[in-house]
């Protein structure tokens, strides 16, 4: 991380909050797919590698046709769509999601995919009837939502909300009805709060759970590499994007597939959500329920978009006559991805619920102060403190830090210089 490169947007905001909301400089790297990895390298600071991260998994949600899941205890089937906003200041670096479109451009030259976001609402409509009820809008200027969308705003945020669920939609125009059995639309916006309040106007707003925050506060300085740097004979973004179209073209050729969690995996999802909704309720209140449990299907979608990056790199020719599995290390990287989104929502919850100037609360602090604590075993050693910190994306810093206020405040007991007692 150059740490040269960043300036706070507010020099008073507290860095370590930053850090607790960071995704990417948790994840370990080397073990994500490929083309993530390549995407991911066009990226300068940790607040481009974040929205980087999550406008390409966005982007490649939109391609994965005939991929699904099945959810909940009637089996419903649910496909890779991800619908993200990215809630950033002027001098950002939003730009770099402008990438994660250049990716889809290969995939658009072969199947229609790609909604203007500056459309009406009956031309958005139109387009995405006409797309078999599939498509990615990827709109980077928010003001131009708010000016084409803000008279519709309650229109667009139904079509949305019942998108993300793959609800049928439906549109009544003067010669007919057009109908939507199964709309599968991806959706990456950037902007303000402002605009990302038209959409979401309040916490009990269906569309709140829905759609997917990334709160980025950082803006950093003129960086020379923008103009220094040799810019590759094939952009990064189309060779990814060209490997993305032959996925997508098998996918689209071939019957539909599914795609699981293990058993095992299903277990760990479902403790890691439990002790996310003990901390995050008792927090925020009962209001923040549904955007805990609508995670669940967020995390495996983004588990299941791993899975397909990774056969974009190892083009199995057998792979889609299986039902695919999904890898360790594919749920581990999903699940710590999913965690830090679960934060940024409960960032956007108290901006909502009007507390704008606390734009880093502390409530992501508080909660995974507990879920850490609770996760240590009744003695453990500085290792596994450690250990645990990292699985959950705490900073080391962070970790011992809470250790010896626990220790301060009598909760653990310190039996020497690097092992510990929890008391009672």
């Amino acid at each position: 991380m150059n740490k040269n490169l960043i300036v706070p947007a507010e020099p008073a905001q507290d860095s370590q909050d930053m850090d607790d909301l960071r995704i990417v400089e948790y994840l370990n790297l080397a073990t994500l797919p490929e083309p993530l990895q390549k995407m991911l390298s066009q990226a300068a600071t940790p607040a481009e590698r974040d929205m980087l991260l999550m406008a390409t998994l966005t982007a490649t949600s939109a391609c994965l046709h005939n991929l699904y899941f099945r959810y909940g205890m009637t089996g419903k089937k649910y496909y890779a769509n991800l619908q993200c906003f990215i809630l950033a200041a002027a001098a950002s670096g939003k730009g770099i999601a402008s990438q994660a479109l250049e990716m889809v451009r290969p995939v658009e030259a072969i199947y229609p995919t790609l909604i203007p976001g500056d459309s009406t609402f009956p031309a958005f409509f139109k387009r995405l009837y006409e797309n078999g009820g599939r498509g990615y809008v990827h709109e980077s200027e928010g003001s131009v939502i708010t000016d084409i969308w803000k008279s519709q705003a309650a229109t667009y945020n139904s079509i949305l909300r019942k998108a993300a669920e793959h609800e049928t939609v439906s549109h009544n125009r003067v010669k007919e009805m057009q109908v939507i059995p199964c709309p599968q639309l991806s959706v990456l916006l950037t902007g303000t709060f402002s605009q990302y309040h038209h959409l979401v106007p309040s916490i009990e707003n269906g569309y709140f759970s829905r759609l997917l925050p990334l709160i980025v506060r950082d803006t950093h300085a003129f960086d020379r590499r923008y103009v220094e740097a040799s810019a590759p004979t094939e952009p990064v973004s189309r060779q990814v994007g060209q490997q993305l179209a032959r996925l997508c073209e098998r996918l689209h050729s071939n019957p539909e597939q599914e795609w699981a969690l293990t058993k095992e995996q299903k277990s760990r999802l479902a403790e890691h959500l439990s002790m996310e909704y003990k901390a995050l309720i008792g927090m925020l209140g009962e209001n923040f329920h549904s955007a805990v449990v609508r995670m669940v299907v967020q995390i495996e979608r983004i588990a299941m978009i791993l899975t397909a990056m990774r056969l974009m790199s190892e083009l199995d020719s057998d792979a889609t006559n299986k039902v695919l599995q999904c890898s360790d290390e594919d749920y581990e990287a999903a699940e710590m991805i999913g965690g830090k989104l679960i934060l940024h929502a409960a960032v956007a919850y108290k901006m909502i619920e009007g507390e704008k100037a606390e734009l880093v609360p502390q409530v992501e602090t508080n909660c995974q102060k507990q879920m850490l604590y609770e996760r240590l075993g009744g003695e453990y050693n500085h290792k596994a403190l450690a250990e645990e910190a990292k699985r959950q994306g705490i900073s080391k810093r962070t970790a011992e830090r809470w250790n010896l206020s626990w220790i301060e405040n009598g909760l653990v007991q310190k039996i020497n210089y690097a092992n510990y007692k929890k008391v009672g």
